[in-house]
């Protein structure tokens, strides 16, 4: 038998070890489990039956090797599949326990013990439990940060400690890697993608800050994006007043420190910085500007280039604080947008003109010219309505509410010529317009000023008093709610509440929408009692849909607090406020990707008796998600097949919603045959969807993108199809060329943090479903596509930038060529028979000198036959050269680009942008990407720029004509007869 068990090799059976168990020697006993732990591998299967004498030697405290039994009884259970027990005895075997073994036990056990050790921590920290952590298991979890240490492997380290919320080991994974700022944005990152409790990732992001803070040159754009999350803006005032006084190079990082926070963060908060800057908001416009049809421009009717002296500071002198001004407070954002917007257009009019030529009645009329606004977003391109007036003046009662608001979309953020613009439209006194007018171009210049209205609110706000049309009302409050957006003002709210309580359908859907609008993410418990309450008492359902929409809106990004609010609303008996609940867990946990409310939609969306409640469920799940875009379609894939059609509806919508400008492919292979559904909404929600999904692709990126062009035309110009279903073709056209081509639909800033204008946007417009004039709402998500360089005077050099890829990979998607005209066919003449034998006789009486002149007939078959050869060798020759130039073409793309400042840079190029190394021009802060407002450090300060000059908008260019003066007289004569 010694000699059988010394030679481990050649057993065969693990009896013969196991009976030394039964020894009442304590060595024999040793010897037995120092084999066994040999051989455990391969025998587990006969040692499991005496396992329970192991546990014995184990729970003998008096017994030498106890480590040594636990470490046996643990590798039996990890190949029992009992990996809880498996691990208890790991923990009992302490220093036994090799971590560092790269077999599949010691990590299957250490993956259990973190597992197991993160379960505690959460449970106390998260959840405040408590909860006595097992010294063991952190032994184990040390072990593993240290050997993350020693194999340099800092990024698994950080991932560790943020999951066990080990925040001294966060600090030391990031200050013991080699490169610091790069390990802190990368824990920056996953910090705001993992973490969904508040609490805890406000904490992390604190640690962050204090190790921003002590680098050698402290990262202020990343210390600021911090503060912004943890919402504290004196913070960042403070930093700014630092930064102010300091160096020019210092300066330079305050206006990318402005452009950042203007960008990511809400209009609440940049209010409060221009509070603690000291800088005054924008004067309102004088109410009497908006009565001049034609006359001398207003005082603040100048070039963009000239926006920096437009606000009122105390101190005149202080150039730095307005130029601050400027960037907060949109201005100089706004108009630099445009002027990309203006300059980069590719607008598509052959599209337009089918989508107008396949108009026949007033569905697809209205669902025109929303396309045509959505094709010309902030472009201020008017052509299409200018050249189309007549076609227009057919709109009449709300479509002409809907044509006049799209003025007010074509030409957004074009604030400074807004009321001019808008002048023929609005409310006049005594004698009044259309009413459908008036309240669209009250609609129209709320969405010109949407998130940045403290000018126009005060001339909106008296419109709305004075109005007595129930249209001109509907209009004046979601003009008003658009200017008013995230502003929190109590005084527009108690002023749209007074609408609301007027108990009119048409104003009460407009007020409660916009109340949302201004209260957005406050969850006020005065607020949500005032609209919940209102919603019990109402008769209307519209006032219903508005309302459920508004707190859906105030319920924005506040996780779990919200939670009391969206229980009381999920367990209501009235399905609209059901419908409320499922919006509010979707604006709630929006982006957090939050596994509890995606059980809670998906609950919903297979359970609930109303329909609207589960295609509101459903479409919730597309905002929840819309961070991690390629779980969506696995998650929504089985909906999409659902027997009911609502749910069909909402799975396409969320699917557009999650994965808007992605080009997914296994998004769209969903998409695709919904668009072929017996149910016409639903085939109209698949058309929305996918061209949301394609939004700004081309066919290098999405070779898909030709034959959904082709399905969209199909389905527009198809006589037989449901007018429902081309509603969805139309629109689909315009969203597909968003912006002139130069938009994309996306609910994330460049930094990550949430689009809070896109996400309203996109919410709202899922209630085109029942009122056709929130779909420019949509308008919002539109996030233009660029990349401007800014110098110390936040103007644009004329500089190149460089793309490193391939041309064709991200150019503009080709816009419609107008059909070739096909050469006509020449047609013999009919000759009648009587013709022919009088040409007959003509020919046999000139015969004898014909024959004189002509050549034989064979000969000339035989020259034109010569000629025929001649010109099809020439042909061929042509054609093999034009063959040879496409492949020469086609070889000399180039590997690089350089694009003009002002470029357009889509998002999924950012990552291959640079500036030429011979550039006089690069950035004031180091970034992994390009894309934005991007302020420009000179290295030869002092030399002349070549600054680009800004064009001026169709507006100020019509201006410009109606200002011309008269013809000089002509210079005096003498008149002789």
């Amino acid at each position: 038998m010694t000699a059988t068990v010394a030679n481990s090799a050649g057993i065969t059976s693990a009896a013969g070890v196991i009976s030394l168990l039964s020894e009442a020697q304590t060595e024999l006993k040793i010897f037995a489990l120092r084999k066994l732990d040999l051989i455990v591998h391969e025998f587990w299967a006969e040692i499991s039956d005496v396992v329970d004498k192991i546990e014995i030697l184990y729970e003998d405290e008096s017994f030498e090797q106890r480590e040594l039994s636990a470490l046996v009884a643990s590798k039996v259970y990890y190949h029992l599949g009992a990996y809880d027990e498996a691990l208890y005895y790991a923990l009992g075997a302490a220093t036994l326990l090799n971590i560092n073994e790269p077999s599949e036990y010691v990590e299957t056990v250490i993956a259990r013990a973190i597992d197991r050790y993160v379960e505690l921590r959460v449970s106390l920290i998260d959840n405040g439990e408590s909860v006595t952590v097992d010294k063991r298991l952190e032994i184990i979890v040390e072990k593993m940060f240290q050997r993350c240490f020693d194999d340099g492997k800092y990024k698994q380290a950080v991932g560790i400690a943020l999951e066990t919320r080990r925040y001294d080991m966060l600090e030391s994974a990031i200050m013991k890697s080699e490169d610091v700022p790069t390990m802190l944005s990368y824990s920056l990152g996953i910090a705001m993608s993992l973490i969904q409790k508040r609490t805890v990732r406000n904490t992390v992001l604190q640690v962050l800050v204090r190790l921003y803070t002590n680098l050698a040159q402290p990262d202020y754009t990343n210390m600021c994006q911090c503060y912004i999350y943890l919402n504290e803006p004196t913070t960042v005032v403070n930093t700014l007043k630092k930064l102010l006084s300091g160096t020019e190079a210092e300066l330079l990082m305050v206006f990318q420190i402005c452009f950042d926070v203007y960008e990511s963060a809400s209009q609440h908060f940049i209010d409060e910085v221009m509070e603690g800057l000291e800088i005054k908001p924008k004067a309102a416009v004088p109410a009497a500007e908006a009565m001049e049809v034609e006359g001398k421009a207003a005082e603040e009717n100048k070039p963009p280039e000239e926006t920096i002296k437009t606000v009122a500071q105390d101190s005149a002198s202080d150039k730095k604080l307005e130029k601050v001004a400027t960037i907060l407070n949109g201005e100089l954002p706004i108009s630099l947008q445009s002027q990309f917007l203006i300059r980069k257009i590719v607008s598509d009019m052959l599209v337009l003109k089918s989508c107008k030529e396949a108009s026949r009645n007033a569905v697809c009329h209205t669902a025109t010219v929303i396309a045509n606004s959505f094709m010309h977003a902030g472009t201020t391109c008017d052509g299409f309505l200018r050249d189309n007036l007549d076609w227009l003046a057919k709109a009449t009662n709300w479509a002409k509410f809907t044509v006049t608001a799209s003025i007010g979309v074509i030409h957004q953020g074009h604030e400074t010529n807004a009321l001019k613009l808008m002048s023929s439209y609005l409310p006049k006194e005594p004698a009044g317009g259309s009413p459908y007018q008036e309240g669209g171009a009250l609609y129209a210049l709320g969405m010109i000023h949407a998130n940045h209205g403290s000018a126009i609110i005060p001339y909106l706000t008296e419109q709305l008093k004075v109005a007595t049309n129930e249209t001109v009302k509907h209009g004046g409050c979601l003009g008003l709610g658009l200017a008013g957006m995230t502003s929190r003002n109590n005084d527009i709210y108690e002023q749209l509440k007074d609408n609301l309580f007027q108990d009119d359908a048409v104003i009460g859907e407009a007020a409660g929408i916009s109340m949302g609008l201004v209260m957005i993410g406050s969850l006020n418990d005065s607020t949500l009692s005032d609209m919940i309450s209102y919603a019990h008492e109402t008769q209307h359902e519209k006032i219903l849909r508005g309302l459920a929409l508004g707190i859906a809106l105030v319920c924005y990004g506040q996780l779990e607090a919200a939670d009391p609010t969206i229980d009381s609303l999920a367990g209501d008996k009235d399905p609209v406020l059901r419908m409320s609940g499922m919006y509010s867990v979707g604006m709630a946990y929006a982006g957090t990707g939050n596994n509890k409310a995606i059980r809670r939609l998906l609950h919903v969306a297979v359970s609930d008796v109303n329909d609207d409640v589960r295609r509101a469920a459903v479409i919730s799940l597309g905002f929840i998600l819309f961070n991690s875009a390629e779980q969506c379609p696995n998650v929504v894939s089985l909906l999409a097949e659902s027997y009911n059609s609502h749910v069909r509806y909402g799975a396409a919508l969320a699917l557009g919603i999650c994965c808007a400008g992605t080009g997914m492919k296994e998004a769209l292979t969903i998409l695709e045959p919904m668009i072929n559904d017996p149910v016409n909404y639903v085939r109209q929600g698949a058309l929305l969807a996918s061209a949301m999904i394609l939004v700004q692709q081309n066919d290098h990126l999405c070779p898909k993108l030709k034959h959904f062009k082709e399905l969209f035309t199909k389905t527009m110009s198809d006589k037989h199809e449901d007018v429902m279903v081309k509603f969805g073709a139309i629109l689909a056209q315009g969203i597909l060329r968003a912006g002139g081509s130069n938009c994309t639909i996306s609910m994330r800033t460049h930094y990550g943090h949430t689009n809070v204008p896109a996400v309203v946007g996109l919410l709202v417009f899922t209630h085109t479903w029942f009122w056709f004039p929130l779909s420019h709402f949509l308008c919002l998500s539109f996030q233009p596509t660029f990349l401007v360089g800014l110098n110390k005077d936040l103007k644009m050099p004329n500089m190149q930038f460089r793309s490193n890829s391939r041309p064709s990979a991200y150019a503009t998607a080709p816009v419609l060529e107008p059909p070739k005209e096909k050469e006509k066919e020449k047609v013999s003449t009919a000759i009648l028979s009587t013709t022919a034998k009088k040409q007959a006789k003509s020919k046999s009486s000139t015969s004898t000198s014909s024959m004189e002149v002509d050549p034989p007939k064979e000969e000339k078959k035989k020259e034109e036959k010569k000629e025929e050869k001649v010109d099809k060798k020439e042909e061929k020759k042509e054609e093999g050269k034009e063959k040879k130039e496409e492949t020469k073409e086609k070889k000399e793309d180039p590997k690089f680009e350089l694009l003009s400042n002002p470029a357009r840079v889509m998002i999924e190029q950012r990552n291959v942008m640079d500036i030429p190394g011979e550039c006089r021009y690069s950035t004031v802060w180091r970034r992994n990407n390009l894309g934005g407002f991007v302020i420009l450090k000179d290295s030869k300060e002092g030399d002349d720029e070549d600054i680009i000059e800004n064009l001026k908008s169709t507006v100020a260019e019509d201006d410009k004509t109606t200002e011309e003066k008269e013809a000089d007289p002509p210079e005096p004569f003498e008149y002789v007869e």
